[in-house]
């Protein structure tokens, strides 16, 4: 089993930037990889952004690309999503989610999976607001 607890949301002003972390225990995988997802009140979840845990390669929703960034911490089995620049439309409930290992039509292509389907195991969720 696998434990995801996401920290750092809150109540933030547009332009602000907040900093998120996850923070995962239990099982280890060969070849996972981590995914953001957040869910706006009203709408279905989307994907954020993804970061493959060996080597480190990100792949991020349009909405977000050049704003936000996620990163890893091996030694703390945590990853991070750095949210800059951020506008009311980014108010949601954000989740961390694990895929316990990258599909191969995903490593061939060199690509992260974006689904919800996809992923394992997932946290809870945070809630991050924006007032504008």
């Amino acid at each position: 089993q696998v434990q995801l607890v996401e920290s750092g949301g809150g109540l933030v002003q547009a332009g602000d930037s907040l900093r998120l972390s996850c923070a995962a225990s239990g099982r280890t995988f060969r070849n996972p990889a981590m995914g953001w997802f957040r869910q706006a009140p009203g709408k279905e979840r989307e994907f954020v952004g993804a970061i493959k845990w060996i080597g480190g390669s990100t792949y991020y929703a349009d909405s977000v690309k050049g704003r936000f960034t996620i990163s890893s911490d091996k030694a703390k089995n945590t990853v991070s999503l750095q949210m800059n620049s951020l506008k009311a439309e980014d108010t949601a409930v954000y989740y961390c989610a694990v895929v316990g290992e990258i599909p191969w039509r995903h490593l061939i292509a060199g690509a992260l999976p974006v689904r919800e389907s996809e992923y394992d195991y997932w946290g809870p969720g945070t809630q991050v607001t924006v007032s504008s």
